[in-house]
Formats: C-alpha cells, sequence, structure tokens
C-alpha cells in the first residue's frame, strides 16, 4: 500500500537505530536469508562476523545483497478475519558492503553504539580475535520505509457487529541484567537502564 511507504532519512534512521537484529537476504548456491546483528553509524551499517561464514564471505566481495529491519509495534485485531493485521515499522535497503580495514576500530565504534561506554571497560581485543573477524559497511543510500500505525480498519458494515476490535502492543522489554558464574560485581547502572530505543547513533560516516 503506496500510503505506508516513507522514504525520508529520519524515519529510516529512527526505525534502523532501535532494531537489534536485521535479516540479509544473498545469492549463494541459491538464495538464502540470515539474520544478525547490526548497529548504523550514520550513513551506513556496520556488520561483522566470523571471516569463514559465508555470509561475511559475501558480503565482503561487494556482492548484491538486500537488508531488512522490522519492528512489530501491536497486533490489531479487527471485527473480520480478513482485517486482522499488525501494526509495524520496516526498512529495506539494497545494495553492495565494503570490508573495512581498520577492524578494531570498527569493532569498538560497533559495541560503542549498542552499548556506550563498554568498549573501554573490557579486556583489550587480541590480534588473533581480529584476524578472525570481518567486518564490513553498507551504504543507507538505497533504502525505504514501511509503516503501519493505524490500528483498526473495519468495514463500515462491520462496525455493529458483536464482537472485540483493537489492538494488542507489543514491546521488545529488557530485564534486570544476570551476571555470568563466578561474577560478584554489580552491573553497572547503564547497564540496568539500557534500552534499545535510548541509543543515539552518530550522525557522521
Amino acid at each position: 500500500m503506496p500510503e505506508r511507504g516513507h522514504h525520508d532519512r529520519a524515519t529510516i534512521d529512527a526505525i534502523l537505530d532501535e532494531g537489534l537484529v536485521c535479516h540479509v537476504g544473498i545469492i549463494d548456491d541459491g538464495p538464502v536469508v540470515i539474520p544478525t546483528g547490526y548497529v548504523r553509524d550514520g550513513d551506513r551499517l556496520l556488520l561483522h562476523g566470523s571471516r569463514a561464514s559465508r555470509l561475511m564471505r559475501h558480503l565482503a566481495a561487494g556482492q548484491p545483497a538486500c537488508i531488512t529491519v522490522t519492528l512489530l509495534d501491536a497486533l490489531v485485531l479487527a471485527r473480520s478475519g480478513f482485517n486482522h493485521s499488525m501494526d509495524y515499522r520496516s526498512v529495506v535497503l539494497f545494495g553492495a558492503a565494503r570490508p573495512l580495514a581498520d577492524k578494531e576500530a570498527v569493532l569498538r565504534t560497533y559495541l560503542e553504539r549498542l552499548l556506550p561506554g563498554r568498549w573501554d571497560t573490557l579486556r583489550p581485543v587480541t590480534a588473533q580475535e581480529v584476524a578472525a573477524t570481518e567486518v564490513v559497511e553498507f551504504p543507507i543510500d538505497k533504502a525505504s520505509a514501511k509503516v503501519r500505525a493505524y490500528g483498526v480498519k473495519d468495514e463500515p458494515e462491520d462496525l455493529e457487529f458483536p464482537v472485540w476490535a483493537g489492538t494488542i502492543p507489543l514491546t521488545l522489554a529488557t530485564g534486570a541484567p544476570r551476571a555470568a558464574a563466578g561474577v560478584a560485581l554489580e552491573a553497572p547502572s547503564a547497564l540496568a537502564a539500557w534500552r534499545p530505543s535510548q541509543r543515539h547513533a552518530s550522525t557522521s560516516s
């Protein structure tokens, strides 16, 4: 439905910033769609993974790919089965990735976009870990968003039918941090307060 389409960067960036997982479609011995984490950094998405994975090999080679991100906001329950739906926000991107040489710097940027302040508290990354990792950037220059946010849209003749109609809101909830075995330290307050929608991506490339 054309009215659900959005092409402005403010809408696209807001959806990308709130999302955590994207699905990457590639052609590799046939079509395949692979879920993976990402962050937005200005006009690009950053993705990383094992150099041995077929997804990262495909992306690092600059082969065409399609990336999608979807946020579900509500189940929409109408008075008829035909008009049941979902309120959602989604982004679709087309293009080709580019491998990045300064992998440690990109990994730092990735983690800082996801969990601000976390990188400097960690054990330093090793050369072996960096060598085993592929990092790529994917441009946000061929992107569009679709948004459905109007709830129930029943047929006029259904409005008097005696059945409940409305929406069931859906949210990504975060719980209290759970310490790993053997960890006696208290979780930092920033982690306890972390929410995906509160992340702020850089506006620089």
